[in-house]
């Protein structure tokens, strides 16, 4: 299947939207409607203005499939290294279990090697059983203990 992976644009918001909230615990945090509310379109806004965040889709002919978003962030640790951190990844229901993940996945690790960032690191939701399998089958290692505190 012939793949294109690039940077969101305005345009794909509400494709985006409409996936992160199109499962269980997505539609319970998520508001796709149209016209997509204007919290979604500031916070595309602060993405695409910060050079150490890109918003990803993949698209097969001209349909959006998937995305995801990486986070390259600077710190001291690992004398002054760059962790990823991958976020909010979907791939559009009709389109599981044929691998895509996987080629997405691919993708993410050779952008995160080409800003020299020495771990790729997510987080997914004990509640994802399927999610966490995959990524353990990718080479991913539950290393640490995640924690999370939300403010509102």
């Amino acid at each position: 299947m012939d793949l294109a992976f690039r940077k969101a644009t305005s345009s794909d918001i509400k494709h985006i939207v409409e996936m992160l909230a199109d499962d269980e615990l997505g539609s319970r945090r998520e508001d796709y409607r149209l016209p997509i509310p204007v919290s979604y379109l500031n916070a595309f806004k602060a993405i695409n203005n910060d050079l150490n965040q890109e918003l990803i889709v993949v698209q097969h002919h001209e349909e959006i499939i998937g995305t995801l978003q990486l986070s390259f962030i600077q710190y001291l640790t690992y004398q002054g290294g760059i962790r990823a951190q991958i976020e909010a990844v979907r791939i559009r229901k009709d389109h599981r279990g044929q691998g895509l993940g996987e080629r997405f996945f691919e993708w993410a690790i050779q952008r995160a090697q080409e800003r020299n960032a020495h771990v790729l690191q997510l987080t997914t939701d004990k509640q994802r059983p399927d999610a966490i399998r995959f990524y353990e089958k990718l080479g991913f290692k539950a290393s640490h203990e995640g924690m999370k505190l939300h403010l509102k």
